[in-house]
């Protein structure tokens, strides 16, 4: 059955996104089924990934990648396993359409959802005999692209963005990723770490490939000043103002940042603090915070599908994270001409050089992160010249259509 019979057979359709359901527990907006339904030389990469709420960083990979890919010869789909359930993949649906990405939803109710194989092993039945990638983000997508192939021809390729260790299962995941990996053909890692963890894991040197996290440069770009952007989310002009983006997770040590924005205004600085994010941890930092009575000093301001204006508001942008890949909101944060003072952590020091386009700091150190901010803070000059330096190296080096032709590259030596 061929995908358009198949959407011609009673499908149900979602009107508030434009979703139709396109096998069962299978739904795709309708650039995917555009794309998937007219016929096509160009091979099909399926971004696949596993995803809760609102997404993390790689959503910003991925859900760019096809406009940047067709161009050089590529189709492409994300196709998200989440848990029909969860109301916050409404923001990725809407992030999609407004990157004109295809995306296909597939029905997940969690790790001991075995039917989750027969609703991909639906999808693919209905895509052809086109050349095929499968392109897995985690450990689940991986395991499920080596499942799948043993019935569709198609080559297989993995990007590793990080393991985190959240709960007890989390490790038995990351075995079962590092397992996988080195059955798939061809590796990506976006920080040196991860790079040395494949390799320590035992996947085969000729297959891994280090390319770092990228972003587009054009839509990055700083349209406001710090005074029109402060205006726009309502933040008083005169209050310096520290900003940081990311999920609300132990691994971001966000709990060292509101201490350290603290000990700045114990000290009499009028100084605040902005973080734009959610996840599990925002109750309890939203309860270190009143009980260190900042309550008018910090602001939570919960997921922002497009923080633009924040990035722009922000005097200076702090990333205290204990443990990362290579983050993209500081790619973002550089890209908007704001200095950056960050942890020096995994990938961190390949971006950040110390002195000319960012400052960096031990990590789990809230003295040491204040005193950098409040360098930066009472010193324009030094401000001025690490929010050009941080631009400057963004474009240079840290290009969204210069990794997408290595990646391509990479899809091209597989075929």
């Amino acid at each position: 059955m061929s995908l358009n019979s198949l959407m011609n057979d009673a499908p149900t359709v979602d009107e508030s996104v434009g979703n139709e359901t396109i096998a069962s527990g299978v739904t795709a907006n309708a650039r995917a089924r555009s794309l998937l339904s007219e016929p096509s030389s160009h091979p099909l990469v399926l971004h696949v990934r596993i995803v809760s709420g609102t997404g993390g960083g790689p959503e910003k990979t991925i859900l760019h990648s096809p406009r940047f890919l067709h161009p050089l010869g590529y189709d492409c789909v994300c196709v998200y396993l989440r848990d029909p359930a969860d109301e916050g993949f409404a923001a990725i649906q809407r992030r999609a359409e407004t990157a004109d990405a295809p995306l296909v939803a597939v029905d997940d109710a969690g790790a001991t959802d075995y039917r989750i194989y027969a609703r991909l092993d639906e999808l693919l039945k209905r895509l052809g005999n086109r050349p095929l990638i499968w392109h897995g983000h985690d450990y689940k997508s991986n395991l499920a692209g080596l499942w799948l192939r043993r019935r569709y021809p198609m080559q297989l390729v993995s990007t590793v963005h990080g393991w985190v260790l959240n709960t007890w299962k989390t490790p038995l995941y990351y075995a079962i990723d590092r397992w996988c990996l080195r059955r798939y053909e061809a590796v990506v890692c976006v920080s040196t770490d991860l790079f040395d963890a494949c390799r320590r894991g035992r996947v085969p040197a000729d297959r891994l490939s280090m390319i770092d996290n990228a972003i587009d440069t054009e839509q990055y770009r700083r349209r406001q000043t710090i005074a029109q952007a402060k205006a726009a989310i309502d933040w008083p002009e005169s209050r310096k103002l520290i900003g940081a983006v990311g999920r609300l997770s132990e691994e971001k040590g966000f709990a060292f940042l509101i201490d350290a924005v603290g000990q700045l205004v114990q000290q009499g600085h009028d100084v605040g603090l902005v973080i734009v994010g959610d996840g599990p941890l925002a109750e309890t930092l939203k309860t270190q915070i009143e009980q260190q009575g900042l309550s008018e000093r910090i602001r939570m301001a919960g997921f922002v599908a497009n923080p633009e204006t924040y990035y722009q508001a922000f005097d200076v942008y702090a990333l205290s994270s204990l443990r990362e890949g290579l983050p993209n909101v500081l790619l973002e944060a550089m890209a908007f001409e704001v200095p950056i003072v960050a942890t020096r952590i995994a990938g961190v020091p390949r971006l950040i050089d110390g002195h000319r386009n960012g400052l960096l700091v031990s990590p789990s150190d809230p003295e040491g992160l204040a005193a950098e901010i409040k360098r930066v803070l009472e010193d324009a000059a030094l401000a001025g010249r690490l929010g050009q330096g941080g631009r400057e190296t963004v474009v240079d080096k840290f290009c969204f259509q210069k990794r997408m032709e290595k990646m391509a590259e990479i899809y091209r030596s597989l075929a």
